[in-house]
């Protein structure tokens, strides 16, 4: 699969550190690779989108927005039943202007930061208003882009400031951990997602083959094998401790059968999962 670089692909002719772009596809996209080269807002409008980044996994309909953090990400994007078509109004900016904003509003750095990469907004009044703003500024030339998105920019830290709190703008300059630890988090984060090698490859900035020996020489164990005994773990937590049964669990720890469930976890366990919680 193709990686898409944003917002360099958008081939938008731009001035200065902020970009807009009016989004919109009536094509879905499934776990698309994205490398994100400066942070975003996205201005969902229409369909829904669901997130996959570092250790966050984010999914929204067209009543929140997103803040994503610059680096790589999964993203689905997905028709709503109602409209044929996918929108989202983007905002790109730099880590320089968070940085200016920063010291000109003098903000104190939190004493402790969650690192997230990326945060879900509700919308109101207010930015509703501010999209429709967004959206016509979208539509001119871009050196009055620059100067316009410059004021827009600061209006809405302001505001997400104000109603939000702090965290989430130090969030955004969090240095990235080494890549052992990014590794280490991005296999924890994920190990009941249904994610390909490829995908947790691309998210751990390494290429398949590095993150296999990787995974191996620290958790002495093949990736598939490990998140297999992680998900029938879960599995056996679901029919144990939820009451779940095993028809409402399969697909749900990554088998494709119901029959193929059973014989991997009497593999396992020396039972059935009708056994195992009659035990």
């Amino acid at each position: 699969m193709k990686i898409i670089n944003l917002p360099d692909d958008l081939q938008i002719e731009s001035s200065g550190s902020f970009v807009v772009f009016d989004y919109h596809t009536s094509t879905e996209c499934l776990k698309q690779m994205v490398s994100l080269k400066q942070n975003t807002f996205s201005f969902l409008l229409e369909g829904n989108k669901e997130v996959f980044a570092d250790k966050t996994s984010v999914s929204i309909n067209n009543s929140h927005f997103l803040l994503m953090k610059s680096g790589h990400c999964l993203m689905t994007e997905k028709i709503s039943n109602t409209i044929d078509n996918y929108r989202s109004i983007l905002f790109f900016f730099s880590n320089e202007s968070l940085l200016k904003f920063i010291q000109k509003h003098e903000i104190p750095k939190p004493k402790a930061n969650d690192q997230k990469s990326i945060y879900s907004f509700e919308y109101d009044d207010f930015l509703i208003t501010f999209i429709k703003g967004l959206t016509m500024i979208s539509k001119l030339k871009p050196a009055t882009q620059g100067k316009l998105l410059e004021l827009k920019f600061e209006e809405l830290l302001l505001y997400l400031k104000e109603t939000k709190g702090e965290t989430f703008i130090f969030s955004l300059l969090t240095n990235t951990a080494s890549q052992f630890q990014h590794f280490i988090k991005i296999v924890d984060a994920n190990r009941l997602n249904k994610l390909t090698l490829k995908e947790l490859s691309f998210l751990s900035n390494m290429s398949v083959s590095t993150f296999k020996r990787e995974f191996e020489k620290h958790f002495h164990s093949s990736p598939s094998k490990w998140f297999q005994e992680k998900r029938l773990e879960h599995s056996a937590f679901l029919l144990k401790d939820k009451s779940k049964r095993p028809s409402e669990i399969f697909e749900e720890v990554g088998y494709e059968s119901l029959s193929n469930f059973i014989q991997a976890f009497k593999t396992k366990f020396g039972v059935t999962p009708k056994q195992y919680q009659l035990e």
